[in-house]
């Protein structure tokens, strides 16, 4: 009966402090956003909508988010460690000749079709 209790405290507190961020992050928009951005204006189950959605959109629903340690990056640092001063320079000129600088016809959305 003892953990039923705790159990329903601890689901009841889990509510309540959901219930706490929605109100202060709508609190937060509705103060902010309509005045900066003209935005509109949110109640309670938009703003928790919102937050759910972000949850998604940005940490998806894994065990701690996402993890940067993933298969490729010990690859991708002995390959870095094992180039040459002049390689390590001609990956970094590619790179930002290909997500850095932009040319006069790349910048127009129509300059090829």
């Amino acid at each position: 009966m003892k953990k039923v209790l705790w159990i329903g405290a601890m689901v009841g507190i889990g509510v309540l402090a959901v219930a706490a961020f929605t109100f202060v992050t709508m609190y937060l928009w509705n103060w902010l956003v309509p005045d900066l951005f003209h935005g509109p204006q949110l109640d309670f189950w938009q703003t928790l909508g919102l937050l759910i959605l972000s949850k998604i959109f940005f940490s998806g629903f894994g065990k701690g988010g996402h993890r940067h340690n993933n298969k490729w990056s010990g690859y991708w640092k002995q390959k870095w460690n094992t180039m040459s001063p002049e390689e390590k320079e001609r990956f970094k000129q590619k790179m930002k000749e290909k997500w850095c600088y932009r040319t006069p016809e790349s910048q127009d959305p129509h300059a090829n079709g």
